[in-house]
């Protein structure tokens, strides 16, 4: 019979399934939710002053944080371009090309960040979709699903691994090594590649299956005018950018002037309005016809032309958590005053915007289309931590340095592997080598690491901790045990496994990772066996978010420029959650003996 809750259980129960509603309604942000909980277990007591921002300081953290630089640095340095450009060819079968960049997905991931080896990666998937004539849709999805599996392959591929390592360590005194995980890891990377290639696209809905989002965003003819300035107007004098406020009212957007036949540089944002002029708007028709008469214009044609000029360019990109606008609208980040950059059209689960864009919220996952010259495309895409979906040399790559840095990075994992430096000493010294080397300029460093996670994981740490001193994760673990009675260990880590992988599917996966990992611990103790088995299956679970697309970063990523919808993911991920079951156990046990 169980013994009654404590009080501070009781409080630290109702905290978590507060944490666990607030992720799961996404209302606010991931790392609001867990600092708030944090700030609420300091208050309540359960969490001990003196270990307040103890998660801070937390290897785990600290592994996270330079992994992210390091990543930016393999990316920057174009050693992984190189390594794309040589195995990629559009032109091969859709099996074929699935195989191979999902087995690429797979490698990359296993090295570095996984949500960095899928941003490197979708704009070549994209190209060569469009040079196939097929939807994006067909890979995307295979192409994420690949880099999540790789991320399990090694300690650094993916943060649930860090943190189950560093757990490891707290409870016996020795972390994981870098390879420790790649039996595992291996196994179920090859056989989920193997069904993503075969089986998984298949899956998929068949309007998806002919969709491109991408494509279909592009179809501007329609929306972009030129209106000529009459005489007597009352915006003569006025300069472009005085015009914003009444092209707001009536949802248009003022994309540049042409006078006497030569459009003006940019966006012509300074310039004053003389009679005659041409203004180039983007607008849907019922809202030319209003902004007509409102600014004294006068219809002169569609102005798609108007935009083929070597100043101005078309970029479509992929809004990330992380992103500057994310859960914002242009209008008040006044994207076109603070950046010159204008947007002209939003997709959103293969759905269309045309009409109030600037009005409208913009969440994780949207496809942008953004209009303005090269250099200030450039400028906004990485000030608002943008992806772009097409390589337009936007980012400055230092080819001359991809064997550097990619030899600093070898010799770094090559000496934590064996025991000669420990890792996050490993990681510090590449980062400090990438900046001096200037693979990672000083100003991009901090940029490179996702803040938000790091949040997320310092707070959520004390909070794992407090599991373990109040008892609660004892209970939880007794709880398990007693559903389980009469079962070998075998059908309890199954059942550990398939509760982790399904609150991994709602939340974030390294938040998943650290309420899961003592629980691992408690159940193995219980049942007087090695805890290293309870441990893996938390790992493999925390990393196989499938069913849906707020479960893992790269599932979010794909879901605007693949046009799928909410419930397209169960489709492929679902059997695809079964088969890491069905292998990952009898590897776990192979290798990780109770």
């Amino acid at each position: 019979m169980m013994s009654p809750m404590t009080t501070d259980q009781i409080i630290l129960f109702a905290l978590l399934f507060a944490v666990f509603a607030l992720l799961i309604w996404g209302r606010w942000r991931y790392d609001v939710v867990a600092f708030c909980a944090l700030l609420t277990a300091l208050l309540t007591g359960i969490v001990p002053t003196n270990l307040a921002f103890s998660g801070f300081g937390h290897p785990a953290t600290i592994i996270i944080a330079l992994v992210l630089v390091v990543s930016r640095g393999l990316s920057d340095s174009g050693a992984i371009e190189l390594l794309a450009r040589f195995v990629i060819d559009g032109s091969r079968k859709l099996a074929m090309h699935v195989a191979v960049m999902s087995s690429l997905a797979a490698v990359l991931s296993a090295i570095m960040n996984n949500v960095a080896a899928l941003a490197l990666l979708m704009p070549v998937d994209i190209q060569a979709a469009a040079k196939a004539k097929r939807s994006p849709a067909l890979s995307l999805m295979p192409l994420s699903f690949a880099s999540i599996l790789g991320g399990m392959i090694t300690l650094i591929g993916t943060p649930p691994n860090i943190v189950i390592a560093e757990f490891r360590n707290d409870a016996l005194g020795d972390p994981y090594k870098m390879f420790d995980f790649a039996p595992v890891g291996i196994a179920c990377a090859v056989v989920g590649i193997a069904y993503v290639t075969l089986i998984g696209w298949r899956l998929l809905p068949k309007g998806r299956q002919e969709a491109d989002s991408g494509k279909e965003l592009f179809g501007l003819a329609g929306y972009i005018a030129e209106l000529i300035v009459s005489e007597g107007s009352g915006i003569i004098g006025k300069r472009v950018a005085e015009l914003d406020h009444d092209a707001e009212k009536n949802d248009v957007e003022i994309l540049g002037l042409i006078r006497q036949g030569r459009r003006m540089p940019g966006l012509a944002r300074h310039v004053a309005v003389q009679a005659g002029d041409i203004l180039v708007v983007e607008a849907n028709p019922e809202n030319i016809d209003t902004v007509l008469g409102s600014m004294g214009l006068e219809y002169l044609g569609t102005g798609l032309d108007a935009l083929k000029d070597e100043e101005l360019a078309l970029s479509e990109v992929v809004v990330p958590e992380t992103s500057g606008l994310s859960g914002r609208s242009t209008i008040s980040l006044r994207l076109l005053y603070r950046y010159g950059v204008a947007l002209v059209g939003v997709s959103r689960q293969g759905q269309r915007f045309r009409d109030h864009v600037r009005q409208l919220k913009i969440q994780p996952g949207d496809v942008l289309l953004l209009l303005g010259s090269e250099e200030r495309l450039g400028d906004a895409i990485g000030r608002l931590n943008l992806l772009p979906l097409a390589d337009r040399g936007q980012r400055v790559i230092k080819r001359d340095k991809a064997w550097l840095a990619v030899g600093v990075f070898a010799a770094a994992i090559l000496a934590a592997s064996v025991g000669l430096v420990y890792l996050p000493v490993a990681l510090g010294c590449v980062v400090a080598g990438y900046v001096l080397l200037n693979i990672v300029p000083v100003r991009s460093m901090y940029n490179s690491i996702e803040w938000p996670v790091i949040v997320l994981l310092g707070s959520m740490i004390p909070i794992g901790a407090a599991m373990q001193s109040t008892g609660s994760t004892a209970l939880i673990a007794d709880g398990i045990v007693n559903v389980s009675a009469g079962f070998s260990p075998a059908v309890v880590l199954t059942l550990l496994i398939v509760v982790t992988m399904t609150l991994s599917d709602v939340m974030n996966n390294t938040a998943t990772a650290v309420i899961a990992a003592p629980i691992a611990i408690e159940i193995a103790n219980r049942l007087d066996v090695n805890p290293d088995p309870f441990l893996m299956g938390v790992a493999v679970a925390a990393s196989c978010a499938f069913l849906t697309p707020i479960g893992h970063k790269n599932n979010t990523l794909i879901m605007g420029p693949g046009g799928y919808r909410f419930g397209d993911y169960w489709r492929m991920g679902l059997p695809l959650e079964l088969i890491i079951i069905a292998v990952a156990v009898p590897m776990i046990l192979w290798v990780w003996p109770m």
